[in-house]
């Protein structure tokens, strides 16, 4: 009989930058947001794993696109957003909501963070210090905002920089470099951030992945963090994309700054 070990998080690489996590205790393994069944496939038979649950966190394809193949090869429960449209889910999850993955006894607390979707959750394991966002908060970003407005996003965010800053940020996308590249374009002064530049490049150049991040981190170096400071309001107000000194506006001009930036 296997012994399990530890939890521990595993990124598996899909697409061209999306990233699934598979948190497992070396026996069983619980996916989240799976876009791509195969890698997962491939990870769990490698690693002699057991698949017990699927976590999604929003309905993009990217995201549950490999729930299907996963759901032929394993009978598990699939746990997501109170979204009708999203096919599998046998668990669906509002804010406030509690689970306990199967096999794995890891206690997720759930958190609405519309904005990206306006079905988007995201889990918290408290005790682990884990977050699993989706396309909410990013490393140096947040997501576009595809469904939600400015002011849902604004509170999402705030919702998950309320979690101790040691937590780890399991974000969906390997995005980090480009978001720091217009974070300096916003704040070209902050020390922390031409700071964290550097450590992520280096990251890169080997190869290796710049997430999980942490929120500590974020609060300091992520513009989308940070849209109230007066550094920030000053930069969007001189090239002349915010009239008011107002939070909301301030934080909707920078997304739409960032949408248009090469």
């Amino acid at each position: 009989m296997s012994l399990s070990k530890p939890l521990s998080v595993l990124a598996i690489p899909a697409f061209a930058d999306n990233y699934l996590w598979l948190i497992h205790n070396g026996v069983n393994a619980a996916i989240v947001d799976p876009g791509d069944a195969g890698p997962v496939l491939d990870v769990l038979r490698e690693r002699k794993l057991t698949l017990t649950a699927i976590l999604l966190t929003h309905h993009h394809a990217d995201h549950v696109g490999g729930v299907p193949g996963l759901l032929a090869q394993y009978e598990v429960p699939v746990y997501g957003p109170h979204n009708p449209a999203i096919r599998g889910i046998t668990h669906p999850l509002r804010e406030g909501d509690r689970l306990t993955v199967p096999g794995l006894g890891l206690a997720l607390s759930v958190l609405e963070v519309p904005g990206h979707t306006l079905d988007h959750i995201a889990y918290v394991a408290a005790d682990a210090g884990w977050l699993f966002c989706g396309d909410t908060l990013f490393a140096g970003g947040c997501g576009r905002l595809f469904e939600g407005t400015p002011a849902q996003m604004v509170e999402s965010l705030a919702k998950l920089t309320s979690l101790p800053d040691h937590t780890a940020v399991y974000c969906a996308h390997e995005y980090t470099l480009s978001n720091l590249k217009f974070a300096l374009e916003v704040e070209p002064e902050n020390m922390a951030l031409l700071t964290r530049i550097g450590v992520e490049q280096k990251k890169r150049e080997q190869n290796q992945a710049t997430v999980p991040t942490f929120i500590g981190l974020e609060k300091s170096t992520n513009p989308f963090l940070r849209y109230t400071e007066p550094a920030i309001m000053d930069r969007l107000t001189s090239v002349g994309r915010l009239a008011t000194r107002e939070a909301i506006p301030a934080f909707a001009a920078l997304r739409e700054w960032k949408n248009a930036y090469r």
